[in-house]
């Protein structure tokens, strides 16, 4: 393969970072890259969205999760150039003609994300991973215009290393699967951020242990346990910050807003910014995308604010202002309750399209074998002292026992005001609020079962 090289730059860049002391920057492509509006834009788009309102900290942006996720590639890389460098082809050791192609891919991995990535793209039918392939790619695009300067097809070939069709499978790994740089950054930036412990773990020695194989990336079997405290620290994050039910509520109260404000549009009867018109009507470029961040947004929030549409109006307020909604843990038994609650709810003068909602935060801590998906065939190997290799939950009776299970909870959100007094609404005595908390209880629906006699009966 050939070997891609950049000019260097005259004398190494330096950006102090807050989780990884020091971000290196020694190549022109990638300076170039940091420099362009498409990834200078990532400054104006926060890594956790509306978590904000749960951890205040929590206002870091792509911007620097991207430059994290290159800072540990370019490291990974120094590790395997060092200690495993190839010898000769086909020894499933490391081929240092990889390191620039890598590097920019865990640079670029993210440039597709919009403002409420995830909201966003269920409403409006966005996808940034298709997105951010496409600016790597659109000749007209500064990121493509840099990485060009490597070579012709070099944007095509970064690209691919984020679309998983690269043909190494090391360079694919270290930025994608269950145990890459993306996700070492971002549970030690959120961690950070957020001000909690529970995304911490010792990346140090994760970096000591890791090393390449002939089929991806491993970690040597002395550094076992520093895996499987990477595996627990991404659940505890996910449980604890990730899917927060405040921050949950945020997210359904964005979506009605959006939603709201695509139907209050279509009347012809709504204030928008030019840049987010054309997704209010289906017909958005790329170039349109890129113009869009979270400032953009908040912008037209806060108009909508003034909005003539009443729902409108409440929705944008309750966002921007921190209004979240209340929420009960719902299972299969109990959601045969929600039509009822619905209907008290729309007796009580709101309407269940834009103030309930029910949502389901799950995740996989770890799958040892995904046969497809996102992490397909990503488990993690851990290389023993005569080179076999074993999967982690197979040595881990921690690992062994979060492995292919689904942990998180689904929730019904529903306004505050149904459960408790306000003295604004005196009738929240009512019997219509009465006979809506009387299924709640303790923050989960109070399902009443007969007594097993009386079943029987």
């Amino acid at each position: 393969m050939a070997r891609f090289q950049s000019e260097k730059l005259k004398q190494e860049v330096v950006l102090r970072d807050p989780v990884h002391g020091y971000i290196h920057i020694e190549d022109k492509v990638v300076l170039d890259i940091l420099k362009s509006k498409e990834f200078q834009r990532m400054r104006r788009i926060k890594q956790l969205g509306p978590v904000s309102y749960v951890f205040p900290g929590a206002t870091h942006t792509r911007f620097e999760h991207n430059l994290g996720v290159y800072e540990l590639t370019r490291r990974i890389c120094d590790i395997f150039s060092k200690k495993y460098p190839s010898i000769t082809s086909g020894d499933g050791l490391w081929n240092d003609d990889n390191r620039l192609l890598v590097e920019c891919a865990g640079l670029l991995h993210d440039i597709g994300h919009g403002p409420y990535s995830h909201t966003f793209e269920h409403l409006f039918g966005t996808n940034h991973e298709k997105i951010g392939q496409k600016i790597i790619t659109d000749p007209n695009t500064e990121i493509n215009h840099a990485l060009k300067q490597v070579a012709p097809n070099f944007p095509e070939l970064v690209a691919s290393v984020i679309a998983k069709t690269y043909p190494n499978p090391q360079v694919v790994k270290m930025i994608s699967s269950q145990a890459d740089a993306d996700r070492m950054d971002y549970l030690q930036r959120d961690a950070y951020f957020t001000g909690v412990n529970y995304g911490r773990f010792d990346l140090s020695r994760i970096l000591r242990v890791i090393r390449p194989y002939q089929n991806g990336i491993c970690f040597t079997n002395n550094g076992m346990h520093a895996v499987e405290d990477y595996i627990v620290s991404r659940y505890q994050m996910y449980q604890q910050v990730y899917f927060h039910r405040v921050g949950r509520s945020m997210e359904v109260i964005l979506h009605h807003l959006l939603e709201r404000a695509q139907a209050v549009y279509k009347k012809g009867n709504l204030q928008v910014t030019p840049s987010l018109t054309k997704f209010l009507e289906g017909n958005w470029t790329l170039d349109d995308y890129l113009k869009l961040d979270d400032g953009v947004m908040e912008t037209n929030f806060s108009m909508w604010t003034q909005a003539q549409d009443p729902i409108l109006s409440d929705l944008a307020k309750r966002y921007l202002y921190r209004k979240p909604l209340a929420s009960v843990r719902i299972d299969e038994e109990t959601k045969n309750l929600l039509p009822k609650l619905k209907s008290l709810i729309k007796q009580a003068g709101f309407n269940p399209n834009y103030y309930t909602a029910t949502n389901s935060a799950f995740d996989e801590p770890y799958d040892a074998y995904k046969p497809t998906g996102k992490n397909a065939n990503s488990q993690i190997e851990i290389m023993q002292d005569d080179s076999s290799m074993i999967e982690l939950s197979q040595l881990s009776p921690l690992v062994r026992a979060l492995n292919g299970t689904f942990q998180g909870d689904e929730r019904f959100f529903f306004p505050k005001t149904m459960l408790s007094h306000d003295e604004d609404q005196p009738q929240i005595f009512d019997p219509l609020y009465e006979q809506f908390q009387k299924y709640i209880k303790n923050g989960a629906l109070r399902y009443l079962r007969r007594p097993k006699r009386e079943q029987k009966k």
